[in-house]
C-alpha cells in the first residue's frame, strides 16, 4: 500500500515557465545579452538555478562573475514576480485534495532554491499538509541525487516501496532510479516530453493529474 506522494514542482504541480523565463530574460538584459523565447526555457530548467543560468547565457560569457550577476538580477526580479504567469495545472488541486482526504501523506522535492520553494508551495498550496517540502540548499545535493528523496522518506517515516514520486523530466526519472524501490511516474503534461523520460527509465506515464489516482487505485 503506498503512504506517501511526493512531487516534482516546476512543471509537474505548477506552470512556472513564464515567470522563469521573466526573470532569466531581465537578468540576461541587465548583463548585456539577448533574451529568449519562453520556449526555450522548457529545456533550460530543471537543473538548479546556476545551470540555468548557465544555459541561458552565451558559452564565452559563463564565466563566474557573469553567472554571480545572473544570479543576483534573476533572484531580486522574481521574488517579485514570480506569481504573475504561474498557476497549479488543471486538476492538481482536485488531485491533492483527494490524496489528502484518503490520508496520504504529501512531499514536496525540487531543484528550484529553498526559499522559492516553500513561498510558492505556500502561496499556491497553502490549504494543504505537506511532510517536506525541500528545494535546492547549499551544500545538498540537487536531483537527480537521491539525497532529497531520502531526506523525505525519513521525515515521513515510510519506506521507497510505500512512496510514489511524480515528475516531469529526465532529471526525476532518474532521481526515482536512484532511489531503489520507489514507484516512479511521468507526467506527461509539463516541461520536457515524454521520450525524455522514456530515455530516464520511466514506466509509467499520467496525462493528466487524475490518471495518478488511477493508477494509485490500481
Amino acid at each position: 500500500m503506498y503512504k506517501l506522494v511526493i512531487f516534482d514542482l516546476d512543471g509537474t504541480l505548477l506552470n512556472t515557465i513564464g515567470d522563469l523565463a521573466e526573470s532569466c530574460n531581465y537578468a540576461l538584459k541587465m548583463c548585456g545579452y539577448e533574451p529568449h523565447p519562453v520556449s526555450a526555457y522548457n529545456f533550460f530548467v530543471g537543473n538548479g538555478i546556476m545551470k540555468l543560468f548557465e544555459r541561458a547565457l552565451p558559452e564565452d560569457a559563463r564565466d563566474a562573475k557573469t553567472l554571480r550577476e545572473m544570479r543576483e538580477y534573476f533572484l531580486w526580479h522574481y521574488e517579485r514576480n514570480n506569481n504573475v504567469k504561474t498557476k497549479p495545472y488543471d486538476g492538481i488541486i482536485e488531485l491533492l485534495a483527494s490524496l489528502q482526504r484518503d490520508n496520504y501523506m504529501l512531499a514536496v522535492a525540487s531543484n528550484k532554491y529553498q526559499e522559492a520553494t516553500e513561498n510558492i508551495v505556500k502561496d499556491y498550496f497553502g490549504g494543504f499538509d505537506f511532510v517536506k517540502v525541500l528545494g535546492q540548499r547549499d551544500s545538498i545535493p540537487i536531483k537527480p541525487n537521491p539525497h532529497i528523496i531520502n531526506e523525505i522518506l525519513d521525515a515521513a517515516q515510510v519506506n521507497a516501496n510505500e512512496t510514489i514520486y511524480v515528475g516531469d523530466s529526465g532529471v526525476d526519472a532518474s532521481t526515482a532510479t536512484n532511489v531503489k524501490g520507489i514507484t516512479f511516474i511521468g507526467a506527461t503534461w509539463g516541461f520536457r516530453p515524454k521520450k525524455e523520460l522514456e530515455e530516464n527509465g520511466a514506466e509509467i506515464f499520467a496525462n493528466s493529474p487524475e490518471d495518478i489516482l488511477n493508477i494509485i487505485k490500481r
